[in-house]
């Protein structure tokens, strides 16, 4: 495509969304579609930014405020195969509030969620990426009760982020997925029926499926042409089209073959998994019974049940039962001073069993052995032998989620993985090690220590960074120079000094070398005391010319203590939140971890954000199961997260010259899928496809 086509094609899009009106195919408008008006439970409409436009105001009560089936059903078609789209809204947001402006979800999976954080003065991006949650922060203070006019543009994997016109933030991140489920469903103002509760007023919630799609709010800004990624999809077409091209027309010939025979059938995507089909939509529990999977377009999703710790009385152990993921109490049984569980056996001069408490005679025969007398090795509570090196794991051996069959001479044990630790005693149930608080860890003194899921990082203390080697014990962490740099707050005559972690004015002489303070556009005396007007938690005084801020110190047993800043003094019923599981019950000011995220209570209200990560110097890096955090790799073919160059191709096998972050079937062996990565041809089987071929 030439330059004047480029040109031409931009000006169409841009004269399509502005000069000439919007087409009503490539936009969804969230206040008609949800019918706000005729709403009357927990929303007001008001007057907003315009005088035309219809406002509403999100009150702080329980409220559902979600698309109905048809306008979802709308949703997911405007948003099926598209890679471009923008997400517009005018908000007032109440200062110093948390709350979700929009999202659409299915049960806990966000695929475009937009969250407004005045906890931490953040805007937050939530997606989904190959399957996997991503989150994309954006410090930036929108709830302090102002109007806003907010605007986020998707094209591709390139991220703009508009606030009241002006482009705040632009960012290359992994495509999102937008190819909605049937399942999933839109709500305004809020995350779900318990969670993320917007306060504050809300007009002009659109989303709109052109480039560049921030000028329908925004029509004075200037248009830019095709992005990097417009280019790149234009070249990765071109590519595809020659390679459908060249199997179009084989295919073609045998399309009208089959067709006759096609015309009287009813096609249906379903899954096959174990022998048995499953019709789409279909639900079932697997084999082992820890698992609840569905049927989905041909696609099996399953999720894995979670079982609670269980407390036995005296007379009896935990064990597992067929039927059943999770273990339950059953009566034990005392042969010779040894303690035996339900369904374990002891050989005496016949095979007896534990059944409800008492040992019952079994027969049972035991099968042939391949190999020597020396080599045969009676398991732990079993009364038939088996051959030295057997896999007792093989066997059914049931481990939790954060645990792992291990065999042994004569039985299998489960063991917790790295940074778990069992659940009381019990190791097939395993938890989080906090290796920052059970001392394990011990960090340089530059460095403190930050728990992460499965495991910890030593991050450096204010004042201080890290000097590029990222070493794991926080030796890296070196002293910031603020005086060199010239990040100092040393004021007239003062000089600066650098100390370890922080600096020092020293004032020796001089008239305008009072020791007081610079602060917005004025001075606070030396020994002044005040509250910040943005942070009312926060209050800060003037010493020798440097400005000391420290959090409000909270009393509980102040009557008065102000509840907004000390959170852990509200002992309301109403301030207290549920977790994202809906079992566990957190009081205003707690804290917890969920899901590679870190959450906090506030007043009724539960606010989250990702856990930071080390960063890395490394080009490759992947994410292993059950962690959060990325670990560096030296194959990139094991990479998760990979920044492309199209200059770096790859041959495939037919013949065809591939981009960077291509992905193509194997010749010959539909089954195997390979993708380019950097001049590196990486590829992978699908064993289920495997089984049905």
């Amino acid at each position: 495509m030439g330059p004047l086509l480029l040109l031409w094609a931009c000006a169409a899009a841009a004269g399509a969304a502005v000069g000439f009106g919007m087409d009503p195919d490539l936009q969804i408008d969230i206040i008609t579609e949800l019918d706000l008006v005729n709403t009357t439970f927990g929303i007001t409409q008001v007057s907003g930014l315009h005088n035309a436009s219809k406002a509403f105001l999100f009150q702080d009560v329980e409220r559902e405020i979600h698309a109905a089936p048809h306008v979802s059903e709308k949703l997911i078609q405007l948003f099926r195969n598209k890679s471009e789209f923008t997400f517009l809204a005018t908000l007032q947001q109440k200062a110093s509030t948390s709350g979700v402006i929009l999202s659409i979800r299915e049960l806990e999976h966000s695929y475009f969620e937009l969250e407004s954080s005045g906890l931490r003065d953040e805007i937050r991006y939530h997606y989904r990426f190959n399957g996997k949650s991503r989150t994309e922060v954006f410090p930036y203070r929108l709830a302090d009760g102002q109007w806003h006019k907010i605007a986020v543009s998707l094209s591709a994997s390139h991220l703009l982020l508009h606030v009241d016109c002006n482009r705040i933030y632009e960012r290359v991140i992994d495509p999102p997925e937008t190819n909605l489920t049937p399942e999933s469903s839109l709500w305004l103002g809020q995350r779900n029926r318990k969670h993320g509760f917007f306060k504050g007023v809300i007009q002009d919630v659109k989303v709109v499926f052109i480039p560049n799609g921030y000028i329908t709010q925004c029509p004075n800004l200037n248009r830019t042409c095709p992005t990097c990624s417009d280019f790149l999809s234009l070249v990765q077409g071109i590519m595809d089209l020659q390679e459908l091209l060249a199997k179009m027309t084989a295919k073609l010939n045998y399309a009208e073959t089959r067709l006759s025979q096609l015309e009287d059938c009813h096609c249906e995507k379903t899954c096959q998994v174990n022998g048995l089909i499953y019709r789409d939509k279909d639900s079932w529990v697997e084999d082992d019974h820890c698992r609840n999977c569905t049927c989905k377009s041909g696609v099996v999703e399953c999720r894995r049940m979670s079982c609670p710790p269980l407390e036995c009385p005296p007379d009896a152990l935990p064990v597992h039962v067929e039927s059943q993921c999770c273990k339950v109490c059953k009566a034990k049984c005392i042969y010779g001073g040894k303690v035996l569980a339900e369904g374990q056996r002891v050989l005496t001069k016949s095979c007896r069993e534990c059944r409800n408490g008492v040992l019952v005679k079994v027969t049972e025969t035991c099968p042939p052995l391949n190999c020597s007398e020396d080599d045969h090795v009676l398991p732990e509570n079993q009364c038939c032998s088996v051959c030295r090196g057997h896999n007792f794991c093989a066997e059914g051996h049931r481990c939790g989620e954060n645990s792992e069959c291990k065999n042994w001479n004569t039985k299998a044990t489960c063991e917790c993985k790295n940074g778990y630790l069992s659940v009381q005693g019990d190791s097939a149930y395993c938890e989080d090690i906090d290796e920052c608080a059970e001392g394990i860890i011990e960090c340089h003194n530059h460095s403190r220590c930050v728990n992460l899921p499965g495991w910890y990082h030593c991050e450096c203390r204010s004042g201080f960074h890290d000097n590029g080697s990222y070493s794991l014990s926080g030796e890296s962490c070196v002293d910031i120079d603020e005086c060199a740099l010239k990040t100092h707050t040393c004021w007239n005559d003062s000089a600066c000094v650098n100390l370890a972690g922080g600096f020092d004015c020293l004032c020796p002489s001089g008239p305008s070398c009072t020791g007081d303070c610079p602060h917005e556009g004025g001075f606070k005396r030396n020994g002044q005391v005040w509250t910040l007007r943005e942070d009312r938690c926060s209050v800060c005084s003037c010493k020798d010319g440097r400005i000391f801020c420290r959090r409000t110190a909270c009393d509980c047993k102040n009557p008065s203590a102000d509840l907004f800043c000390c959170p852990e003094c509200d002992t309301r019923v109403t301030s207290q939140c549920l977790d994202q599981t809906g079992h566990k019950l957190y009081r205003s000011g707690d804290n917890w971890t969920y899901s590679c995220q870190q959450c906090r209570c506030l007043e009724g209200e539960v606010d989250c954000w990702p856990l930071l990560c080390p960063s890395l110097n490394c080009e490759y890096t992947a994410i292993s199961e059950g962690e959060c955090c990325p670990h560096c790799v030296s194959d990139p073919c094991l990479a998760d997260n990979i920044t492309y160059d199209i200059r770096k191709t790859c041959p495939d096998g037919y013949g065809i010259t591939r981009l960077s972050g291509a992905v193509w079937t194997m010749v010959g062996s539909p089954c195997t899928t390979c993708k380019c990565k950097n001049g590196n041809v990486c590829c992978s089987v699908d064993l289920e496809c495997l089984n049905n071929n």
